[in-house]
């Protein structure tokens, strides 16, 4: 069976060709090289101190693949560039902020809670039903994306950053309409901690852009992720010194591969782990990424991505039971959410996870979580249609081999 490629919007069709006419005449763009990338941050952005940066191994490891795997055209590299140069120019931001205002380091991060589950297992709306609680704090997209200046409280609905996140969300959408069918973006949207931690190299979002394997197992089977969650602790700081709130409340897939080193960060964190069927999670992811790749190069490969996204994705299922067999996470640490348990009354879920961890979960609250449900149909935008057929997939083997981890969890196959 064969995957089936998407065409590629004709805005990204259009840049691609012309990268290929550059590269014909032998333009490819500047090299990818780590030294110079360092000393044109310090330059651009006048700082020259990266703190616990600036995460050379990650950077490195991503540069490899990037030159070695991912067949950018000359454009793309250059977007390459700019994120790589970006990347460092938060770190430097970061670490100018705490040297002149070390009080920063004082904030406390207590009991965070931190959504865990895997894309398409319905994070995303979870995320956004939580934002409806005052006493909760989310990193939203244009400070995730943009941290310095930390946003103030007085400024947080009007600042700046805003509407430039805005301008950006609106270009991106221009290139690739159909991800708004796949994954729902705002600028002032909860956004999750793989942006954040992507400033410091360290970001499944680089594999989603990018065909990268290299650098995704290094990721999942290499990295040192302690120095990459205090850095998370850091920049959590800096964005509620000034705007605080009284818990944060976060959510990434990519935890799933670091459950304990997250825990060694965040020992009193409460976590919650949604679960769906993972071969639904493949057939959309094997649909999504496609489209998202396609940003990025010509050599799409719907096949490969599929059986490599699979993988990961049961890498990160199966270390879930390893961790929870471990006993690592204590019980009432944890709440697991079925994803059809969600769809069916996620008011009732949301409550559910508040008296699991003994917060007030008021009326009000409730309300306003079915008014936004009502306002923000799953289909809102025309949904996200994909078939396991598409995928290239082989539904036996797949099937077999996520079946440890459903019995685990009790988690019903949807097909």
């Amino acid at each position: 069976m064969n995957a089936i490629a998407p065409k590629p919007p004709f805005p990204i069709r259009a840049l691609n060709h012309l990268g290929r006419g550059f590269a014909s005449l032998g333009f490819k763009g500047k090299p990818l090289d780590a030294g110079q990338l360092i000393d044109e941050a310090c330059r651009k952005f006048k700082l020259s101190d990266f703190g616990p940066g600036p995460f050379t191994e990650g950077m490195d490891a991503l540069i490899e693949s990037l030159e070695n795997e991912a067949a950018l055209t000359p454009l793309v590299r250059q977007m390459a560039r700019a994120d790589i140069i970006k990347a460092l120019g938060v770190q430097l931001q970061v670490q100018d902020w705490f040297n002149r205002y070390p009080e920063i380091a004082d904030e406390k991060i207590e009991a965070p809670l931190i959504i865990v589950g895997m894309p398409r297992t319905g994070t995303t709306i979870l995320h956004e039903l939580m934002q409806l609680d005052p006493d909760n704090r989310l990193p939203l997209t244009w400070e995730a994306d943009a941290p310095c200046p930390p946003p103030e409280t007085a400024s947080y609905q009007s600042d700046p950053r805003i509407r430039a996140a805005a301008k950006e969300l609106r270009f991106s959408h221009y290139l690739i309409p159909e991800v708004t069918k796949m994954h729902r973006m705002g600028e002032q949207l909860p956004q999750e901690c793989i942006i954040l931690t992507r400033h410091a190299f360290h970001s499944m979002v680089n594999s989603t852009i990018y065909r990268i394997p290299g650098y995704q197992h290094w990721l999942s089977h290499e990295a040192d992720m302690a120095p990459i969650y205090r850095y998370h602790r850091r920049l959590l700081q800096l964005l509620q010194w000034r705007c605080p709130g009284k818990r944060w409340v976060l959510k990434s897939p990519g935890h799933l591969w670091h459950l304990n080193a997250l825990l060694d960060e965040y020992p009193d964190a409460k976590l919650i782990q949604t679960h769906r069927d993972p071969l639904k999670i493949a057939s959309s992811m094997a649909s999504m990424l496609p489209t998202l790749r396609s940003m990025g190069s010509d050599d799409i490969r719907p096949l490969e991505i599929a059986r490599e996204w699979a993988d990961n994705n049961m890498e990160a299922l199966d270390n879930s039971v390893v961790v929870r067999q471990s006993g690592r996470i204590a019980p009432e640490q944890i709440v697991d959410i079925q994803f059809s348990e969600f769809m069916a009354d996620q008011a009732g879920a949301v409550k559910r996870i508040y008296d699991a961890f003994e917060l007030p979960f008021s009326e009000t609250f409730a309300e306003s979580i079915r008014r936004y449900i009502a306002s923000n149909p799953h289909d809102k935008d025309g949904g996200h249609k994909h078939r396991f057929e598409d995928s290239g997939l082989d539904y036996q083997t797949e099937r077999k081999r996520c079946q440890s981890y459903q019995d685990y969890f009790g988690v019903t196959s949807e097909f």
